[in-house]
């Protein structure tokens, strides 16, 4: 575009300040956590937060023997730490009383050693109702492993800390032990933080993990450089960066409404039920493809990623129905069959397989046709298609912070194993379902922290919140702000690369959560994802603002692509409009002069 007798430049600086901003009052969430079994533990989080003598170094002060344990105080290297042996019972142990308030929420950690072998061991709360997990890890001997969690209590009030394995002919050693109280200011703050800086403190350097939101200064100057104060800046978002998104149905296709509703908010899909096994090979020998194929279409036409959900489902209560029935080596060709089809036909086209979906809550496949079931699927599925990232898919992992048989510790173990078998993890992720009841939010996130320690992509696949609790507990109102909870938590953690609710429409009614009516007009739960996307894009909102008198507007914008409109009295009625990007920093480290410098100008 010409603009008469001068040259516009403007300047796009797009930056990230250090620390600048952050509350002072504010105490900074540490995410480290190790997967390292170590000679010596790492000092305890928060200096131990309110826990007595969190590194025994006074000897047993604050420390009491629970059940019928006896304690002692050892040292090895330099190092303190306290002994439970003589264990009679799974919760034989140390024990420490503290006094926990309903209205806190609590990150918990401590390094635990066991005198033989590789044993689970629990934290555990007692409290006046009941008992509360704070977390799990396998402690290994000869060396610390880290056990990280977190939790809320019903009511304020006394607690007892303990911990307990099943394993009673172990002693149990514990040492650097932590729980720190934050307020929900300072819970909200961290999620600020994460989002708008772009890092996360660890006790160790400060990372850039490449969050949701990068500080932006728009600069405009004409063309002798001189800046042209008072400018109009316009900004609108063209399309967000991070993946958010909803499960469809296959009812999407043939109505508009639907479709409607859906494509104005969400940029990845995946499929409910309409690629899993039984769908597509409901009899031997005789697939059907046209309804898969036509869903993905339709994703295309509208610029919808999509998930490939699933190859492989554990559970054998969810194959076809002639299946279960195959003698074994007439199950592993029809298994053989199974892959090569399905990958083969969508091969590239996906953003991510769940290859054997729900694999540490089921066995069917491995009680079939052995131990290496899973990873010959993965291994199968990587030949047919090198690009796609291949998940697990697990529920549980997040949502539970007991011992069961899909935390954290067991779900790295298994994703291990699955790495051998391929001789490498390249292309491999980490999809946790996130069917949440009542969240517990404090657990939620340092469970997401260890896993984070693997550095492979992690991405929420079926979230949502279960009505069956609000009915028990007669809070059918608080599902929406369940909802809203775990969908700030999981959108702000930096290790989050994707989120994906689990609200297919049906007209008979949806999973375990509805977005919509069946007029596509929003439950209360659909107010609350329309809330969020309001805050976290703004495509189709432009918003604008006024350059001051160099010339330059600042704003914090979430990574996107953008479209910016500049009017100016010197444009004689015209404008400038020019589009650009605002992407994460390329760097681990975040420095003050990282940025990057987006120059546009117009000439006569």
């Amino acid at each position: 575009m010409r603009v008469e007798g001068e040259r516009v430049l403007l300047w796009l600086v797009l930056f990230a300040h250090l620390c600048s901003g952050l509350a002072n009052d504010a105490l900074s969430y540490d995410y480290t956590a190790s997967l390292e079994c170590l000679e010596n533990p790492h000092k305890p989080q928060y200096g131990g937060g309110i826990i007595l003598n969190p590194e025994l170094n006074h000897g047993l002060k604050g420390w009491y023997a629970f059940g019928g344990a006896e304690i002692e105080k050892r040292s090895s290297r330099g190092n303190n730490f306290i002994v439970a042996h003589s264990r009679k019972q799974t919760n034989d142990s140390i024990a420490q009383k503290l006094y926990l308030q309903k209205d806190k929420l609590y990150t918990f950690s401590a390094w635990i050693q066991v005198s033989s072998g590789i044993t689970s061991v629990s934290a555990v709360f007692k409290t006046n109702s009941g008992h509360e997990y704070g977390g799990a890890v396998a402690a290994e001997s000869g060396c610390w492993s880290m056990l990280k969690g977190g939790l809320t209590v019903d009511s304020s009030g006394p607690v007892e800390l303990y911990f307990e394995s099943e394993d009673i002919s172990v002693e149990i050693w514990v040492d650097s032990i932590s729980l720190q109280p934050f307020t929900q200011e300072q819970w909200t703050s961290h999620q600020d933080q994460s989002i708008e800086k772009g890092f996360i403190m660890t006790t160790r350097r400060l990372f850039n993990l490449q969050n949701r939101k990068r500080r932006v200064r728009l600069q405009a100057t004409d063309g002798h450089g001189n800046p042209m104060a008072g400018a109009k800046m316009s900004i609108k978002q063209k399309k967000p960066h991070f993946p958010f998104g909803s499960a469809i149905s296959k009812h999407i296709l043939n109505n508009p409404a639907y479709q409607k509703w859906f494509t104005s908010r969400f940029t990845v899909t995946v499929f409910e039920n309409e690629l899993k096994w039984y769908s597509t090979e409901p009899s031997p020998g005789k697939e059907d493809y046209s309804v898969p194929d036509a869903m993905l279409q339709f994703a295309k036409q509208n610029g919808l990623a999509v998930r490939g959900h699933n190859i492989l489902w554990d559970n054998g209560n969810d194959q076809p129905y002639w299946v279960p029935s195959l003698s074994n080596s007439d199950l592993r060709a029809a298994v053989t069959r199974r892959i090569e089809s399905v990958v083969r036909r969508y091969s590239g086209q996906f953003i991510g397989w769940d290859v054997m979906n729900e694999n540490l809550h089921f066995s069917f496949f491995e009680d079939k046709l052995g131990a290496e079931a899973t990873g010959a699927a993965f291994q199968m599925t990587r030949r047919l298609d090198r690009r796609t990232t291949l998940f697990m898919n697990e529920y549980d992992t997040i949502e539970k912070s007991g011992k069961g048989s899909a935390s954290p510790d067991k779900y790295l173990q298994k994703l291990k194993e699955i790495q051998y078998f391929l001789k490498g993890g390249r292309n491999l992720g980490i999809g946790l379902e996130g069917h949440f009841g009542t969240p517990n939010i404090p657990y939620m996130r340092s469970a997401i922290d260890k896993l984070a320690a693997s550095n492979f992509p992690i991405w929420i696949t079926e979230l949502d919140v279960d009505p069956t609790q609000y009915f028990r507990d007669s809070k059918w109102s608080l599902k929406p702000m369940y909802l809203e909870q775990v969908l700030r938590e999981a959108h702000a953690h930096p290790a989050i690369k994707g989120i994906v609710m689990w609200a297919a429409w049906e007209p008979e009614g949806c999973f375990r959560m509805c977005l919509t009516d069946n007029n596509f007009k929003n439950t209360p739960t659909g107010d609350v994802v329309d809330k969020l996307l309001q805050e976290w894009i703004r495509a189709g909102r432009p918003f604008a603002g006024t350059a001051d008198a160099n010339g330059v507007f600042e704003t914090s914008l979430f990574h996107g692509d953008y479209e910016v409109t500049i009017t100016h009295p010197t444009l004689m009625n015209s404008s400038l409009i020019h589009s650009f990007k605002v992407v994460a920093s390329s760097t681990d480290y975040i420095s003050p002069e990282t940025g990057l410098l987006v120059n546009v100008s117009l000439r006569k």
